[in-house]
């Protein structure tokens, strides 16, 4: 039975256990999200290398890097699940070992094995990632239960902190030094060394749910049925997707889940606020990691390359920076984590309505900066709502959110937004100049989750790509001469000019409608809002 207790706001959580180094915990949390990171952003920069050293074509180095969504999930998702049973100190044994695992794979490739082992070398590179969540994330709201959404911020700050250093020191060592891209991928060890040195040694805490000696049962009685359709229904469009497992066999595996979940916690619906709290972070998934590349692709075709990437350590160093201001915000203007999340989802909404406007760099520092402190807090905030509410699912809740935010991200935003950008791009090009459509059209229609009502045939990608790669050609040439990279577009044919167009048209309608979903989330987070104010305020739950 959950007890409500109010919360409290301190720099040392006394609540932390007993003979446990809780600041040391988090900050090797913290560093071990950072190696997930710096060896996202680092892999993801020499995807090029790695295609020009071994012949892989673009579908294959697709391929691989989207190993990135199934390891995470299968780590976070397994890991929430057993981390109370046996404990976090070997979840973070076994995360550490696979890190290194991944690196020695990815440095044993040869022309002859390059695709299979680059492949599964990132498989087990996001399988250590979602490991790690799968603790870090239960491992700071147990250490610091009284003030979880400040400290789970500073946990997550470390994603950003990462990607950064991981970004500059591609910018660096592979376009400016030429460095051998194995040099590059080994400095992903160093932040990985540190937080094995960092956990080794230390006392593990036990969540509140597996201090009491709670079952797995009882730990997913609040998930019950409604938390398990979740979480299933993305789990069936996983299996059917990535998996490349047929429509019929992907729902009888979900559905034979959802029965699992229901044997376990003897048929238990589960708790109401938690299903909305998964519905609502299914959308927290959507526009935090689903958008970016959208954005990424107006900034990308409007700016050079170099701009594009100041603009992006822009929007990082932000979240970073406001990510430790949590607790100063929630003192200062009387926020609760819930009010905090609705204040965002109004900023969110702004910033992509901005971003779809972007017209210079000046506009695009404001726009997306607006965008970056709307998104901020989302995930982390996320988490300790749930953990605050729901103390009973130990790990097993958050790491489930955590999964279904990653799985909707990669399944249904991205996705989403692609069928919208391939959608509005094709009408906008068909309406302008129906002869270059013609030419330029895609070989296939774009449906969104399968649905053949929703076909919309968008523009070729190879031809497109041709024509971004040399518009980026002739922008550099026109910045090296001091002129404005804007002026560049003047020089394509007018044909080519037509579709760039069409496509950037494609990319503002794409984030007009990406800012619905922030607007959703904005209504969701009032309703709650609303709901603990019915209640007496936002309360932590403690287990009677």
């Amino acid at each position: 039975m959950n007890a409500p207790e109010h919360s409290a706001h301190s720099s040392a959580d006394a609540g932390s256990p007993a003979g446990v180094n809780a600041q040391r915990l988090l900050w090797a949390g913290f560093m071990a999200i950072l190696a997930a990171g710096v060896g996202f952003a680092i892999r993801s920069g020499i995807l090029d290398n790695w295609g020009a050293e071994f012949g892989l074509t673009a579908g294959q180095l697709g391929d691989i890097s989207g190993q990135g969504l199934t390891g995470f999930c299968f780590g976070i998702i397994i890991g929430g699940v057993i981390a109370d049973r046996i404990g976090y100190g070997k979840l973070v044994i076994t995360a550490f070992l696979l890190h290194v695992l991944s690196a020695v794979m990815t440095f044993l490739v040869t022309k002859e094995n390059a695709y299979s082992m680059l492949y599964w070398s990132c498989f087990v590179f996001a399988l250590a990632n979602g490991t790690l969540e799968a603790v870090a994330n239960p491992l700071v709201a147990t250490l610091f239960p009284r003030n979880r959404a400040h400290y789970l911020n500073i946990l997550h700050a470390s994603w950003p902190a990462g990607l950064v250093l991981g970004t500059v020191m591609g910018w660096v060592l592979d376009d400016k030094m030429k460095i051998d891209w194995k040099i590059q991928l080994a400095l992903y060890l160093v932040p990985t060394i540190i937080y094995g040195l960092m956990f080794l040694g230390q006392k593990m805490p036990k969540s509140e749910a597996s201090e009491t000696g709670a079952s797995l049962g009882e730990m997913f009685k609040d998930v019950g049925i409604l938390g398990g359709l979740v979480i299933c229904y993305l789990l069936a469009l996983f299996f059917a997707g990535p998996l490349g497992l047929s429509p019929a066999i992907a729902y009888v595996l979900a559905g034979l889940l959802l029965l699992g979940i229901g044997v376990i916690t003897k048929f238990s619906m589960g708790s109401a606020l938690l299903f909305v709290l998964f519905v609502t972070h299914a959308l927290v998934g959507a526009v935090e990691l689903g958008t970016d590349n959208w954005i990424q692709n107006i900034t990308g075709n409007l700016f050079s390359s170099e701009q594009g990437r100041w603009l992006f350590i822009w929007t990082s160093a932000i979240m970073f920076g406001l990510r430790f201001c949590t607790e100063f915000i929630e003192k200062r203007l009387g926020l609760s984590p819930i009010n905090l999340l609705l204040a965002c989802s109004v900023l969110a909404c702004v910033g992509l309505l901005l971003s779809a406007n972007i017209s210079s760099l000046a506009i695009a520092f404001l726009a997306l900066g607006v965008y970056a402190v709307g998104k901020t807090f989302f995930w982390p905030t996320m988490l300790a709502v749930a953990s605050d509410q729901f103390p009973r699912s130990g790990a097993v809740a958050i790491s489930i959110m955590g999964g279904v935010g990653m799985l909707s991200a990669g399944l249904i935003g991205g996705p989403g937004l692609g069928y919208c950008k391939d959608r509005f791009a094709g009408e906008a090009l068909q309406n302008a100049n129906p002869a270059v459509y013609e030419s330029f059209k895609a070989s296939k229609p774009s449906t969104f989750l399968e649905l053949p009502s929703t076909a919309a045939v968008g523009l070729d990608g190879v031809k497109l790509g041709g024509i971004n790669k040399k518009l980026e050609g002739l922008r550099e040439e026109v910045v090296a001469k001091g002129g404005n990279a804007a002026d560049a577009l003047a020089q394509l044919p007018a044909d080519e000019r037509a579709v760039y167009d069409a496509s950037i048209a494609g990319d503002r309608r794409t984030l007009r409608i990406d800012a619905f979903i922030p607007g959703i989330m904005a209504a969701i987070y009032l309703l709650l809002s609303l709901y603990f104010s019915s209640r007496g305020g936002y309360r932590r739950q403690t287990i009677a």
